[in-house]
């Protein structure tokens, strides 16, 4: 009896922390959107107040605005680049670590496992010295390569328990049947590790997305900013009009949330596939 009251208790003092987590997490995000529909004198007068009347002339004027809609393509072709070069080569590499055995295998996996502990702060001065000599400084390609490099360990921690998993039977199969080990990859390995790819470029496109410090270094035009960096440089124009800067974030972290929200199920279904892996 004891136990079934405690659980009766706990489930709503569980429910009520969550909810206050989940409001403490979307307040801010709601706050700028809702922000967006105001004025700076309704925002001056009562900055809690829900707007009154509703004003729609701040995100007209970001979607009108070329600039806008100029780093939308930026971060869109950098995301997807550097998600389609985390996949491809993520499984690439994961394939060989998990499928194959060799000298240094351990060390070479050891070695991925490091790069979740090696931050971007760290290593972005030579990073920039780097793409600096060969010639992508102030490029797209500039900010796709590195956002690949430090995105493939995370891929490979991921990648490798699924890859793993694939039965031994079916590979002798396979090879029974004068599958070739490349066909093997192609027509078995990839199909059956579609959850930790779809996985590990869900992550890769939002983290790219989301990228500000190796935009910041490496991209100098504004031709070349992607929306972090376009946000930077909306508050520096537009410093007294909050409306409008609340206007100009929104819409710029909408797609991200709309992309994580769509496929939140497939990230924690390819994660918990890897833990099980």
């Amino acid at each position: 009896m004891a136990g079934k009251k405690d659980s009766s208790w706990g489930s709503p003092v569980v429910y009520l922390g969550a909810l206050l987590l989940i409001g403490v997490m979307l307040g801010p995000v709601v706050y700028i959107i809702i922000g967006g529909f105001r004025t700076n004198s309704q925002i001056t007068t009562d900055p809690a107040a829900l707007p009154d009347p509703w004003v729609m002339d701040n995100y007209r004027g970001v979607l009108a605005s070329g600039d806008f809609w100029r780093q939308v393509g930026n971060s869109t072709v950098v995301a997807i680049a550097t998600t389609l070069g985390v996949v491809v080569l993520g499984v690439m590499a994961s394939y060989v670590l998990a499928r194959y055995r060799f000298r240094g295998r351990g060390a070479m996996y050891a070695l991925f496992a490091a790069g979740l502990m090696f931050p971007a702060t760290v290593a972005i001065t030579p990073l920039y010295i780097l793409v600096k000599m060969i010639g992508l400084v102030n490029t797209l390609p500039g900010v796709i390569l590195p956002q690949i490099a430090f995105a493939l360990p995370t891929t490979v921690i991921i990648l490798v328990p699924f890859l793993q998993a694939i039965p031994k039977e079916i590979e002798e199969a396979a090879a029974i049947d004068r599958c070739s080990r490349l066909g093997f990859f192609w027509r078995m390995v990839l199909p059956l590790s579609v959850p930790g790819l779809i996985t590990t470029g869900i992550l890769a496109f939002i983290n790219s997305w989301n990228s500000y410090l190796l935009p910041l270094f490496i991209l100098n035009d504004q031709d070349t900013f992607t929306l972090p960096l376009g946000v930077q440089a909306f508050v520096s124009q537009y410093s007294v009009d909050t409306a409008k800067i609340l206007a100009f974030t929104s819409l710029s972290m909408i797609p991200a949330l709309i992309f994580f929200s769509l496929f939140e199920r497939r990230i924690v279904g390819g994660l918990t596939g890897a833990v099980k892996g």
